[in-house]
């Protein structure tokens, strides 16, 4: 369930100025975003587990924080990795 050290790695390169990246804003935010869309999944199967629902609502207000933040300090950047990531349709 978790993410594989070859999609991380992948998630960098994309969004990373090099491979090495993984403190950047974008980065994180992909990496959560994909978080996200695997516990949904999980959570979508089996209602019940209520840790996974909270670990859910955690991973999407801190990845709200980063987007918050991206907004305020680089908008054109906030507004390309929104498009890029499928966010806020």
């Amino acid at each position: 369930m978790a993410l594989t050290k070859e999609k991380t790695s992948a998630l960098v390169s994309a969004f990373g100025a090099n491979e090495k990246d993984t403190g950047n804003v974008k980065v994180q935010v992909a990496i959560l975003t994909e978080r996200i869309k695997q516990l949904t999944e999980h959570c979508k199967n089996l209602q019940k587990d209520k840790s996974a629902s909270r670990g859910l609502l955690k991973l999407v207000g801190q990845r709200r924080k980063l987007l918050k933040y991206m907004q305020r300090t680089d908008l054109e950047g906030y507004r390309a990795l929104i498009k890029e990531l499928g966010l806020r349709k």
